[in-house]
Order: structure tokens, then sequence, then C-alpha cells
């Protein structure tokens, strides 16, 4: 029998390190010790002030949550382990899974999948991220040759920004107020730019693909009107229950866009008929070999210490882009 101990969101702003007993694990299923966690900025900073609408509550729900929306609830969907206990061919494999904050869980083996030994554990929890990153590039249909504008270089804007400049031909722009982010832009083969009127002026209205990754309405703007005639605008951001104001008047019908909405619970329908949500995920590991994703990673934060410094991370102070929790000394 096995003690776990996990984060679980218990009012607004509020959360707490609970422990459990686990149940012994059915016959074939892995017990796996989680070595690191990632947070999603974006997302658990919605749980956390309980900015979840009531009609998304069943919809939001992660594969391995416990507890039920508003609050309490244990949430998460990025960690990275190793398996200790199981079929004898698991037992001591590095592994990634969808599942929330915790130190030590069990899962089906369909639920869980091998990370290559080549890939560090702390960098494999960019996994769920770039799965992300993937379908809405699928959702894109981007192709080489094209010319394609990213609004908003958090996580996963950075990594679309990292899969789409290796299409050969491409022309990747990225937008961003944060400054800092130029040499991460730069170093994916991006071209990155402030945003504001001079940049749209600079960079036209003539984008083949525009992906917006910024969740705010001005961002929303830019990429609508950097958007070319019948060009396809990719929306990944998620608001949760706050309404988004943009303006759908001057060239936004004689433009003839498409808006589309890419959310990762369904793979995107130029794949779904022959790839399923592993296969997904798989390579989105896979393609985590690159040792320049790990300037995505933010310095680690042990486990213990996360309730007293989860605020600063949802806010963004406490700096970086992708938060990586620690179960062990933090490095």
């Amino acid at each position: 029998m096995h003690i776990a101990r996990a984060l679980w969101y218990t009012a607004p702003e509020t959360v707490e390190i609970r422990s459990e007993r686990l149940e012994p694990a059915p016959p074939g299923w892995l017990t796996v010790k989680s070595h690191y966690t990632s947070i999603s900025r974006g997302t658990e900073r919605l749980i956390w002030s309980g900015r979840i609408a009531p009609t998304e509550w069943q919809r939001m729900r992660a594969p391995a949550q416990s507890g039920n929306f508003p609050f309490p609830v244990k949430y998460g969907y990025s960690a990275a382990g190793q398996v200790i206990e199981g079929p004898k061919e698991w037992v001591g494999l590095n592994t990634f899974a969808l599942h929330p904050h915790q130190d030590i869980f069990c899962l089906p083996p369909e639920r869980v999948i091998r990370v290559p030994d080549h890939i560090p554990l702390k960098r494999a929890t960019l996994a769920a991220n770039m799965e992300t990153a993937l379908n809405g590039v699928w959702d894109s249909a981007a192709a080489p040759g094209d010319r394609i504008v990213i609004v908003g270089a958090g996580v996963v804007g950075l990594l679309i920004a990292y899969l789409t400049a290796g299409l050969p031909g491409t022309k990747v722009d990225v937008i961003d107020p944060v400054a800092e982010r130029r040499t991460l832009v730069e170093a994916f083969g991006a071209a990155f730019h402030p945003p504001g009127p001079d940049t749209i002026d600079k960079l036209g209205s003539d984008a083949d693909i525009v992906f917006h990754a910024s969740a705010t309405a001005p961002g929303l703007q830019s990429a609508i009107d950097l958007a070319g005639f019948e060009a396809r605008l990719v929306e990944m951001s998620w608001y949760g229950d706050r309404p988004v104001e943009v303006s759908l008047g001057g060239a936004f019908h004689a433009k003839r866009l498409t808006v589309i909405s890419s959310q990762v619970g369904h793979v995107a329908t130029s794949h779904r008929a022959r790839w399923t949500h592993t296969r997904r995920l798989e390579t989105a590991a896979a393609l985590l070999d690159d040792d320049r994703l790990d300037q995505l990673l933010a310095g680690t934060i042990a486990f213990d210490d996360l309730p007293g410094r989860i605020a600063d991370i949802l806010q963004g102070n406490e700096g970086g882009l992708s938060p990586v929790i620690a179960y062990g000394p933090a490095n």
C-alpha cells in the first residue's frame, strides 16, 4: 500500500496538499513515481480563481481529475516519472501521463506513454503543451512556404513557432509584449516583434495562417487584422468565463476569414480517422528531442513549497515560462 500526496484546489485562490491511500493497483496497472510535473499557467489560473463556467465543468475535466468543479478539485495533466511497480516490461521505464500534481499514482498502461531515454524527464513535462501545439498546427493545415504569424509567445505559442518554423520555406513572425522572449523566438527560427500598430503596419495584413495564443482581446484583434484574404485564424486561447470583445467590422467579412477553434480534447479533423490520442501524445513526446526546448522550462519548485508559491506562479510573478514541480530535491 502507498500513501500518495497531491495538490488540491480547495477554494478560490486556495490550495493544499492532501494525503490519500492508494488502493491496490488492478493486475496489469502501473504504479508511477513522479519526478516532475508542470503547471499550465493559463488553465490552472482559471481553476485556482474559480473562473470555470458551470457549462464547462464536465468538458474541462482532466483525464485523471478527482473531485468536481468548482472546488475541491485535484487537477493537472503533465506528469513525468518512472514506473516502480507493474508488468516487468514496464518497471524502471521513464514515462509521461496526463495526471494531476501527485507524488505517486496508478494508471492502466494505455494511459501512460514511454519517454525515450535520451529525453530528460524534466523536458518531458512539455509533452502536453507540445501535443496542444501539434494539434493546432494540424488544425491550421500549415504547409511549406506559408506566411505564418503567431500572436502570443507563451509556451504553446512558442512551441507552434518551433514546429512551423521547421517547415521548408515558411516565414514565421511572433508577436509578444515580453521583450525577453526574442531570444527564444529567434532560436526557433522565427522573427520577434512587440505588439502595436507599428508591427501590424510592418507585417501587413496578408498572412496565410495566424495563430492566436495570447488569451487577450487585443491579441485576438491583432490576429484578425494580420490575416490575409481567405486566411485561417486558429484560436488557441481559452478564456474561461470571460467575455471577449473584438471588432468584426472593417475588412473582416471582405477578407472571408476562416476562424478555427483548436482544442486538444479531440484529435484534429485532418488526422482523426487514423490517429488515436495515444499516438498523438507519443509523437508529441518524440518531438521534444531538441535541447533548445529546455529554454521553455522555468526553475524547479519543490512540491512541498507549492502551496506557498502557487499564487506567484499563477500570477506570473515567478518568471519563466513553464513552472516545473520537483518531487525530490529541486534542481
